[in-house]
């Protein structure tokens, strides 16, 4: 793929967004696309929002389970960006028609307070930096079809992370930890749909242990001249499968004494 490509690509991606008309496989469209194809249109992406006055607050994980990781073929996680326009307050209600296909998972977000890169990153950097971790819902969407109507095919990992990781929203839980006041690997949820259990997990179900997650991140980013800025949030990826979430739909997802986190969409 040209740098063309990329920024049409993106700038398809963005008014999928925009008009919640999804677009066709990009792995259709460019077969010969790859990793880093995929991450050059995710940054035609943030170039192009950033221009249109939207804020970087973050960063997310995500194909951190070895289920996801099998279901596409790969061993490595991928990551995404948060935009300000992203983040909802627990208990809030997403307006009719926001997303295109929402769906939330569960996850241990981390809020930083001192800034975090290198491709030497440690765990004991990790902890180091953070300011505390908080339950959190992450949403997503998909601006590229999950399928191809007339081929069959299913979108790839270069379709998801070139369409922002399927990132849309984050809701963060009002209660905030101390990284280091709980093992992670043992924070877990109930997460309830309409009042039903419908999935439950573990923080070890991402790459063993969360804290594990934001090193791989800062690591990546570091690959890329990028690091993790102060002040901004990290979720450090998913430990059940996504949820989805068609109108009408009451999230609640119970995190015992970790807290607990809320969404509904309209």
């Amino acid at each position: 793929m040209t740098p063309d490509d990329h920024a049409t690509a993106a700038a398809d991606l963005l008014e999928a967004e925009r008009t919640g008309q999804q677009i066709g496989l990009l792995s259709l469209r460019h077969p010969e696309m790859g990793m880093d194809d995929a991450y050059a249109v995710q940054n035609a992406i943030y170039d192009q929002k950033l221009a249109q006055g939207r804020r970087v607050i973050g960063w997310k994980i995500g194909l951190t389970s070895k289920a996801m990781q099998y279901a596409l073929g790969i061993d490595i996680p991928d990551s995404g960006i948060l935009f300000d326009d992203m983040l909802f307050e627990t208990g809030a209600t997403v307006p009719t028609g926001r997303f295109i296909q929402p769906r939330i998972e569960a996850e241990i977000a981390f809020v930083m307070k001192s800034p975090l890169s290198g491709v030497d990153v440690t765990r004991d950097d990790v902890i180091a930096a953070t300011e505390y971790v908080a339950p959190s819902l992450e949403i997503l969407d998909t601006r590229v079809r999950r399928m191809d109507p007339d081929t069959g095919k299913t979108r790839t990992v270069f379709d998801t992370i070139s369409d922002n990781a399927a990132n849309a929203g984050i809701v963060l839980g009002n209660t905030r930890h101390a990284v280091d006041t709980h093992d992670l690997r043992w924070v877990g949820a109930l997460v309830f749909r309409n009042g039903a259990v419908e999935e439950t997990g573990l923080g070890a179900g991402v790459l063993n242990d969360p804290v594990e997650s934001v090193v791989w991140l800062a690591r990546r980013m570091a690959q890329y001249g990028q690091s993790i800025e102060p002040g901004q949030i990290i979720l450090s990826g998913s430990f059940i499968r996504p949820v989805e979430c068609p109108s009408g739909t009451d999230i609640h997802a119970d995190f015992g004494a970790f807290g607990s986190v809320d969404i509904r969409f309209g």
